[in-house]
């Protein structure tokens, strides 16, 4: 299964080169005649999407990503040879709000077949120190939420799905590091692809109900193993998991807000210091796919322990895993760790 995964990632560095030259010529009308070899001619944003398209897609489906293993997704700029590329594709997977050159571009594009991942889940608002905002509550108890959520495709959330222009008031975009959100945005790429190629809708269905069981049962293991922990609280550099926090009633205090390049202000290293010691903090955890500096300084300061918490927005050989399901078990263990799981 990793090798079938990790393929078309191999292939990557090259298709983006070339501008999207892997895709096929044919319109977006053509999406359920697929190109030359038959298959559906996927583009996906970048590697949790590619991950979707090729797990549902399966066979049937001839995936490119636009973002290359390695590059940090926030910053993609993209050329215009793949800009005009993108309207030769059959079918596109993005996410609004992560990759603002390719929101730009995908609207340009106006393939029929376009999927915005963000309308399949409801994203919420956890504005630049969504740590900060939660991270004063006991422990313990349950952040951002009105009792005890389900986890089977349940919302969980009031509000609409559309985003449009309210990016600037910190809609999170990040939905993937919660399995159960994940799971509800592959339940909708799946129903898309049955459409965009109702011959294949059956293996569709199938794909999309075992990545689904997958990913509740990895919602089961996350459940599990940060139940019962010494502390609730985890320090990091990039708020990228606020859905998580929520998920599974921890705190997330970042440094700095979801953007991964921001630099935290001298008021919220203040905090941190503050919130550490009284939460009792192991580790200030850092991402494999931008600088450890901030971490490392803020450990050292603190007398913590670093560590990786993978946001998954690449797989390189730096990741703790092959593919998401194997980082996102590679992240439990470092929460566990960091939190002291009993």
């Amino acid at each position: 299964m990793n090798v079938r995964r990790l393929i078309p990632t191999a292939a990557v560095a090259g298709a983006v080169a070339l501008g999207l030259t892997t895709l096929s010529a044919c319109s977006s009308s053509d999406a359920a005649e697929g190109g030359s070899d038959g298959k559906l001619n996927v583009v996906a944003s970048f590697y949790p999407m590619q991950f979707l398209a090729e797990e549902i897609g399966g066979s049937h489906v001839s995936v490119t990503t636009l973002t290359k293993p390695g590059t940090e997704p926030h910053d993609l700029e993209l050329s215009p040879r793949q800009t005009g590329g993108l309207s030769d594709a059959d079918y596109i997977l993005f996410l609004k709000g992560v990759q603002p050159a390719v929101d730009d571009a995908v609207e340009q594009a106006g393939v029929k077949n376009t999927v915005d991942a963000a309308k399949l889940t409801t994203l919420e608002n956890h504005g630049s120190e969504v740590g900060h905002d939660h991270g004063h509550e006991e422990e313990g108890e349950e952040h951002g939420h009105e009792g005890e959520r389900g986890h089977e495709g349940e919302r969980g959330h009031e509000g609409e799905h559309g985003h449009e222009g309210e990016e600037e008031a910190g809609l999170d975009p990040h939905i993937w590091l919660d399995p159960v959100k994940y799971a509800e945005v592959a339940e909708g790429v799946g129903k898309s692809l049955e459409k965009a190629d109702p011959d294949h809708a059956a293996d569709y269905r199938k794909n999309t109900d075992a990545l689904v069981t997958e990913l509740n049962t990895l919602n089961t293991a996350y459940e599990t193993g940060l139940k019962n922990t010494s502390t609730k609280t985890f320090i990091t550099t990039h708020s990228a998991f606020g859905y998580l926090a929520e998920r599974y009633g921890l705190t997330q205090e970042g440094i700095a807000g979801i953007d991964p390049e921001a630099e935290p202000s001298p008021a919220r290293i203040d905090e941190i210091h503050t919130v550490a010691e009284e939460s009792k903090a192991t580790t200030v955890f850092f991402e494999t796919l931008a600088s450890d500096k901030t971490a490392k300084t803020l450990a050292k300061d603190l007398g913590l322990k670093t560590g990786v918490l993978d946001p998954l927005e690449g797989i390189t050989d730096k990741s703790a895993g092959a593919d998401y399901i194997e980082v996102m078990k590679s992240n439990l263990t470092a929460l566990q760790k960091a939190l002291g799981a009993k």
